[in-house]
């Protein structure tokens, strides 16, 4: 099995080590190696629809272990940046890799916008109370 390589040292807080020493602990995510991010990264910017990414959510989750939530931010939404994603803490998930999933998430909901729509539709923002 492939395993991501260990970041340079000092370059960030995956606490990759840690994770390899511990017994029985979940290490799902480092199959995660450099090609496979730059996999993944490519189909999230090339989400289809909202379903799609909900679907790239659960595969994320089940295949690697992270959890990834995305919502309508508490405050208005003008543009992609006012929908929320966040990753939950995962030991053994680079800081980078924290940082290009919501922004490879954001460039697919740019290209596609309707994807936010249907977005914002299900969490009730569009009804008239």
């Amino acid at each position: 099995m492939n395993i991501r390589q260990p970041c340079p040292p000092g370059a960030c807080d995956c606490q990759r080590e840690q994770l390899l020493e511990a017994p029985g602990t979940d290490q799902r995510i480092l199959q995660l190696t450099r090609q496979e991010e730059k996999k993944l990264l490519d189909r999230l910017e090339d989400l289809k629809s909202l379903q799609d990414l909900e679907h790239m959510q659960q595969l994320m989750y089940q295949q690697l272990g992270i959890r990834v939530h995305v919502a309508p931010g508490h405050t208005e939404v003008k543009s992609m940046r006012g929908i929320q994603i966040i990753i939950d803490d995962l030991p053994g998930l680079c800081r980078k890799t924290r940082q290009s999933i919501p922004a490879a998430i954001r460039r697919g909901m740019e290209k596609r916008p309707e994807i936010a729509y249907r977005l914002l539709d299900a969490h009730d923002l569009f009804r008239e109370g």
